[in-house]
């Protein structure tokens, strides 16, 4: 039984050094930045998946005058369960000013 408790102990141990969501979110942010060179503005969704975790960071690509014209891109990010960038892809480009389009049944 000593064995088993260790063992769970060790468990909740390793767990607990994972980074939780605050820490992923500024790690994903800091990391992106510093691949592509462009500022990350905000992270519009993250979720916690079995093999780490999944973002949508928007960063800006183009500073326009009026800012409203600025180009925003979205970017899908992967970081694994220590929270380290494993992938990233752009998914998405579009105006600051424009809002999504409507989409049927969404």
């Amino acid at each position: 039984m000593t064995h088993t408790s260790r063992k769970q102990n060790n468990t909740t141990a390793e767990s607990d050094d994972l980074p939780g969501p605050i820490q992923v979110l500024r790690h994903a942010r800091e990391q992106l930045s510093e691949l592509t060179g462009l500022a990350a503005e905000s992270v519009s969704s993250f979720e916690r998946t079995d093999a780490g975790w999944e973002l949508e960071v928007e960063v800006l690509e183009l500073a326009r005058v009026p800012d409203t014209m600025s180009l925003l891109a979205t970017y899908a990010v992967s970081m694994d369960p220590g929270g380290e960038l494993t992938a990233y892809r752009r998914v998405r480009r579009y105006e600051r000013g424009r809002a999504d389009p409507h989409r049927a049944g969404g």
